[in-house]
């Protein structure tokens, strides 16, 4: 986006304290939407555990809360990734006031305002948007919390199969045992590995475009 090349006045202590209860506000909505974040993980972490002491109360307990606990996981999860794609909105406007604001002032007592970063947080103000889309946001969240608790998940399943309720004996009683219902085993498990992989794949493509995006940024810890 193209800034008007005139230079802006220099700020005066009226606006640089504007600036600081404005930066005050956005660490406070920042630190409200982090909150949220940790709310639905703890939402999928009990969930979870639910699950697995359901599973594992009895040898003969069915692994099928295992399997639609997944369904509860893809729900906290995208709910996570919508709030995260808020949260991050606040979190780069405090990003960028640190770096361009803060910073400068605390370094050298000049804001530099002729670099037009200010335009920029502006423009952010006047025409507020995500930083980042939903898949971006989904990746970020499998990779900093939902890869552990997907792993759990998937190896407390399996483990289930395998141990009871005797050791497991041939590929054929793990079919077995992996059906529900009239939905043969096989189907049950590909379903299952589709589903991890899927979101193998995700965060692994968002990581790749964050890696990008970061490279193409004149300012890669600056907004989005």
């Amino acid at each position: 986006m193209q800034y008007d090349s005139k230079p802006r006045k220099k700020l005066d202590s009226a606006e640089i304290g504007a600036i600081a209860h404005l930066y005050r506000g956005e660490v406070y909505r920042s630190t409200i939407w982090r909150t949220r974040l940790d709310t639905t993980t703890n939402w999928s972490v009990v969930t979870l555990g639910v699950a697995l002491s359901i599973t594992y109360s009895a040898p003969q307990a069915s692994p099928l809360p295992l399997v639609l606990v997944g369904i509860l996981i893809i729900f906290f999860l995208m709910q996570e990734a919508r709030r995260y794609r808020y949260f991050n909105v606040w979190r780069a406007r405090c990003r960028w006031m640190e770096l361009h604001f803060y910073a400068p002032m605390l370094r050298e007592g000049d804001l530099h305002l002729e670099e037009h970063w200010q335009d920029r947080l502006a423009d952010d103000y006047l025409h507020p948007r995500y930083h980042v889309s939903m898949w971006t946001a989904v990746g970020r969240r499998i990779r900093r919390n939902y890869i552990w608790i997907l792993l759990i998940q998937t190896v407390a399943y399996l483990g289930k199969l395998i141990v009871h309720p005797t050791p497991l004996e041939s590929t054929a009683q793990l079919l077995e045992r992996a059906s529900i219902g009239p939905v043969p085993g096989w189907i049950i498990l590909s379903l299952g590995a589709f589903y991890c992989i899927s979101w193998a794949v995700i965060a692994v493509i968002s990581d790749r475009q964050d890696a990008q995006r970061a490279k193409r940024r004149r300012d890669p810890l600056g907004m989005g």
